[in-house]
């Protein structure tokens, strides 16, 4: 079989031989296996193989003077011709002189008489070899480069990788391996995986299988088992995971295993934290909504397999909002941690509590067989809070009101029963606070009346039909009409009034309040307007809630509202209530002190039911007291209440303030206000709040008439 073998790039062939004809002879059996070139003169031989360095010598060895063995040996001496491949051509027959040549370098021996064929094949074969050892030294050197770069990979990747024979026995180890293993390369070497790498279930912490061993012996890619720790030689403790694959020769056959892991502590940390996150509110590390959510699913869940009862209590701190906006906000956070602490050492353990808003917990009661069992716990709570509460080395006494709701006696689902609980919580508040409230049936129907009012509420200040009713205010000496006080009314579809005392609270809980502000006072100021042609300066007083007044563009407002309807603004006069003034005490001093420099009349709305602090009377710019109409009404029948009334006349009087009584019913009430010289009166003796409209009228037909004392 004839073998082809590959020759090197541009083959290069030098012939020296002092006789012409066998360098004929010579050229034509080579000339196709590539460049030739040839010399006669022995003496030029070294230069020419310098110059054009050939791949193959034919050099004849007896050249006369010359010996083509010295020529040899000259060549084969300087590192720059040594790797020169030699064929002599000789005639002579001695073995000696062919053993010598052959020992001085040379690669081969052609006799004389040439013969072309083995003459070319010689040197053919020579090229070959040279080829496939040129193909060599690039393949190892390519190889060897890989190799190089194979390490410098392994050893500066992020990841350790560990190398195994069949038996498991360790040949590689990259230094990342030797960082987590704990053992250097040189000693873990030779020796069993298992023995090096200490892997285990982070959960039970029993020992894990290795990933390598179990590629070795299930012949397959094998991941690293979930939850993995790998405790290290000097005892530190990773989170690993990845995988180990068995390592296959060019016959398939298994000759190995590698292990490929990395450290994954960070990320789990990481993990772990963020799922806290997502789950715990952060001030206090209490499940959040989303974790109440799945908690109050499965408690729902428990206790229908288990024929009980699941009870939500919504623990609410009562007017936390004042305590915070005294102490600071961080104050107010370092109670909340408190508190939540308080509440937790309370409660029993398979209980859940969790923070659901700024000061309200919720807690979940799981598979309840008596409703007793939930007051007890319920009012364990609220003794729990007997206890003051120490900040910055002062003591705090803090209530809270509950609302509880139960599946099956309330509601199944957790919308309904946070709902119901927020129903029973707003109803243990209006009881006093400090107590414990439980959803009912009579609590459901307050429940739909109040979505019912909440509807109604939103359609009137949607389309904009808010009904104002304007009630006149009275000089009691002269029994001229002053002024109107602007009051908001309700209508329901069968045209049933509603209490401003209903929906005006709603307003303020579901943020509607500014709106329907705006409202009425677009109203009450488009009734000035209609006033200001009576030639007559007559109030329209309006009520102001504290929200109002927080909302930075109130007072914007207010002059939108009198450039619109080109009312004087010392037509416009704003009510406020006591709790108002102490609400957000400054913001509120700011703004009102704007309006007042502004022309607008201040005035304080049932005096005497609130702190009546004569701190805030000084501090405010008041031109007005509002005697509440509760002590009018028992001013005749009661001690105290006339003796209220009696001392609020003095103190405005003191103060500088007008007056004015409301509620004003009977003659007797009247009199005995004129007594006191009280200002104004406003009640149901001179009128009920009227339609603008009739309200026009009114005060049209008393100016007409000069005022008609009552």
């Amino acid at each position: 079989m004839r073998v082809t073998l590959n020759l090197p790039d541009n083959p290069k062939i030098l012939i020296v031989d002092d006789d012409p004809s066998s360098i004929l002879i010579i050229k034509k059996a080579v000339k196709d296996l590539g460049e030739v070139f040839s010399t006669s003169e022995a003496s030029y031989a070294v230069t020419l193989v310098k110059d054009a360095k050939p791949h193959v010598i034919l050099l004849d060895i007896d050249m006369g003077e010359y010996n083509g063995v010295d020529i040899c040996r000259l060549l084969k001496s300087d590192p720059e011709t040594a790797h020169h491949i030699i064929i002599f051509i000789t005639a002579s027959r001695d073995p000696d002189i062919e053993y010598k040549s052959l020992t001085e370098g040379g690669a081969d021996y052609i006799p004389k008489p040439l013969d072309l064929r083995t003459c070319r094949m010689r040197v053919y074969n020579q090229l070959a070899m040279l080829a496939y050892q040129q193909n060599l030294e690039r393949t190892t050197q390519a190889l060897y480069q890989e190799k190089q770069r194979l390490k410098v990979t392994l050893n500066s990747i992020g990841d350790a990788v560990i190398a195994t024979d069949t038996a498991g026995l360790i040949t590689y180890m990259n230094p990342i391996a030797e960082r987590l293993s704990g053992y250097a390369a040189s000693y873990a070497l030779g020796k069993h995986i298992e023995d090096i790498l200490d892997l285990r279930d982070a959960s039970s912490q029993s020992r894990s299988f290795n990933p390598a061993i179990m590629a070795l012996e299930e012949k397959r890619n094998v991941a690293m088992a979930l939850n993995c720790q790998l405790h290290s030689r000097e005892g530190q403790v990773y989170r690993v995971e990845d995988s180990a694959a068995p390592i296959r020769d060019e016959n398939n056959a298994i000759i190995g295993a590698i292990m490929v892991f990395h450290d994954v502590s960070e990320s789990v940390a990481m993990a772990v934290k963020m799922n806290f996150l997502a789950n715990n509110d952060q001030l206090t590390g209490l499940p959040n909504r989303i974790l109440l959510h799945d908690r109050l699913q499965h408690a729902i869940a428990c206790s229908r397999a288990s024929d009980t009862y699941t009870a939500l209590l919504l623990i609410d701190l009562d007017h936390f909002k004042y305590i915070n906006d005294a102490l600071g906000h961080f104050l107010g956070d370092e109670l909340i941690k408190k508190v939540a602490k308080r509440l937790e050492s309370v409660i029993d353990p398979s209980a859940t509590l969790a923070r659901v808003g700024g000061d309200e917990f919720v807690l979940v009661l799981e598979e309840v067989r008596s409703v007793n069992y939930v007051a007890v716990v319920a009012n364990n709570v609220i003794a729990s809070f007997k206890e003051p509460f120490t900040l910055e080395q002062k003591e705090y006494q803090i209530s809270v009101s509950i609302g509880v709701s139960m599946t099956e006696l309330d509601a199944n689902e957790e919308e309904v029963m946070m709902r119901h609980a927020d129903v029973a919580m707003y109803r243990a508040k209006n009881q006093g606070r400090n107590a414990v409230c439980f959803f009912s049936q009579e609590l459901e129907a307050e429940l739909m009346k109040r979505h019912g009012l909440e509807h109604l509420l939103r359609e009137a200040l949607e389309k904009e039909s808010l009904i104002v009713l304007f009630q006149p205010q009275i000089e009691m000496v002269s029994g001229q009409v002053c002024g109107f006080e602007a009051l908001a009314r309700l209508q329901d579809s069968d045209g049933n009034w509603i209490s401003p005392l209903d929906f005006i609270p709603l307003a303020e809980e579901i943020g509607l309040i500014d709106t329907l502000g705006q409202q009425v006072l677009q109203q009450s100021c488009a009734f000035a307007s209609q006033l200001m042609g009576l030639g007559k300066d007559l109030k329209v007083s309006v009520n102001v809630s504290a929200q109002q007044i927080r909302n930075r563009q109130f007072i914007d407002y207010v002059v939108q509202c009198l450039e619109s309807s080109q009312v004087r603004s010392r037509m416009l006069e704003l009510e406020v209530t006591e709790s108002a003034l102490i609400d957000d005490y400054e913001q509120t001093r700011k703004t009102l002190q704007t309006l007042s420099n502004m022309g607008v009349s201040i005035a304080i709305d049932d005096f005497g039911t609130g702190y009546s602090s004569l701190s805030y009377l000084k501090s405010f710019p008041l031109d007005v007291l509002k005697i509440d109409q509760s002590f009018i009404k028992d001013m005749g029948s009661d001690e105290q209440s006339h003796g209220i009334v009696q001392t609020i006349v003095l103190l405005a009087k003191a103060l500088g303030l007008w007056l004015v009584a409301e509620g004003v019913e009977t003659p007797s009430q009247l009199s005995e206000l004129r007594t006191m010289n009280c200002d104004v009166a406003q009640g149901y003796l001179y009128a009920k709040p009227l339609e603008s409209q009739a309200a026009y009228e009114f005060a049209e037909r008393n100016i007409a008439a000069g005022g008609k004392p009552a």
